[in-house]
């Protein structure tokens, strides 16, 4: 990947929106020793962007207060950009759930706001984050991202991908991220507090940030306008995640069992039904090309697939389900987790 890295990155300029959150950081520990000229973070947090400012003291960096419902601060933050990563969303599925227009103006009006500059701006590709719980969404969050996705989408076929390509990925849940339920359950260790778990056979994907880049650059490297791609992500039970966590700190706390909250799913779904019929398997990705039909009517009445009844779609479910050891195996590479067991052995 060093190659690859040199090659595309080289001399460019990079925009992460909501670039002071878990993603951003992770791009920023995997492209700051590279040859990239500069790396914009955009984010309306200006008390995180100054405590990038004093964590990474680095020139490549360069620091952007803005917000992408305010289309006037994208635009002075997208002079001279070759590429965006585009992360900045509401993501919390209770605040989104009782602030839905909220979710609305950042997700949806947020997104639409970046790519109408990035083509204003000639930028040569974005990309667009989004996550599973787009597919098949029965919360606002979900609803507001698998919104974003028609969006990015649709704003895809009206620039010619030469100029500014446009695309996005989709991923389960982030180990540690802001949010995650794993810093929830070691706080609760520390504590001697219960392991509060929603539903023990509720399933999850689960991947590392570094997976998340990685998925990010795989786009990057590969997808075609309108494309929307996606890792072939394990999952587990809260069950499982619960157990691993206590084991890696050999806690004895009990689980407290406290039943699935407002807007939660028992799994989570990759890729529906409707998007395996088009999907590409492509390895350890799958990429879901844009539905490219214009508005002629008569071909959503006449023309079907034969083939879409045979179809499953792709979920926590039925991916590979990690049993305990591999759970601990895969939380065991995030240096969050060492840096955490290591101070916990240490005071005990």
């Amino acid at each position: 990947m060093t190659d690859t890295k040199a090659s595309i990155f080289n001399g460019k300029t990079l925009l992460i929106t909501g670039g002071t959150g878990s993603f951003g950081n992770a791009v920023l520990r995997r492209f700051l020793d590279t040859d990239i000229e500069e790396i914009r973070i955009f984010s309306r947090d200006e008390k995180k962007q100054d405590d990038m400012r004093h964590h990474y003291n680095n020139p490549k960096i360069k620091y952007y207060i803005g917000d992408v419902r305010n289309i006037q601060s994208v635009r002075d933050a997208m002079h001279g950009v070759d590429y965006i990563f585009h992360a900045a969303a509401l993501k919390q599925v209770p605040s989104c759930e009782f602030f839905p227009m909220e979710a609305v103006r950042t997700n949806v009006i947020g997104t639409d706001n970046v790519l109408t500059c990035a083509i204003e701006a000639g930028v040569s590709k974005v990309i667009c984050l989004s996550t599973d719980k787009a597919a098949y969404p029965v919360n606002a969050m979900g609803t507001s991202k698998a919104m974003m996705e028609k969006v990015f989408v649709a704003k895809s076929r009206t620039v010619d991908p030469e100029k500014t390509l446009i695309c996005g990925t989709r991923y389960g849940n982030v180990m540690c991220s802001r949010g995650s339920v794993i810093p929830l359950f070691i706080e609760q260790i520390k504590q001697g507090l219960p392991l509060t778990v929603t539903e023990p056979t509720m399933t999850r994907f689960i991947m590392s940030l570094e997976e998340a880049v990685e998925l990010v650059i795989f786009a990057f490297e590969n997808a075609s306008a309108g494309d929307i791609m996606v890792q072939k992500a394990p999952a587990c039970t809260i069950e499982t995640l619960a157990a691993a966590v206590k084991e890696l700190f050999n806690a004895d706390n009990e689980v407290k069992v406290i039943g699935i909250r407002h807007g939660e799913k028992m799994y989570e779904t990759l890729l529906t039904n409707e998007e395996c019929a088009r999907a590409l398997d492509l390895g350890s990705f799958y990429r879901v090309p844009a539905d490219q039909r214009d508005l002629n009517y008569d071909k959503y009445f006449k023309e079907g697939s034969v083939e879409r009844a045979k179809l499953t779609e792709f979920n926590s479910n039925n991916t590979t389900i990690l049993n305990k050891e591999q759970v601990k195996e895969k939380l065991l590479e995030l240096e969050y987790i060492r840096n955490e067991i290591k101070e916990w052995e240490s005071g005990h």
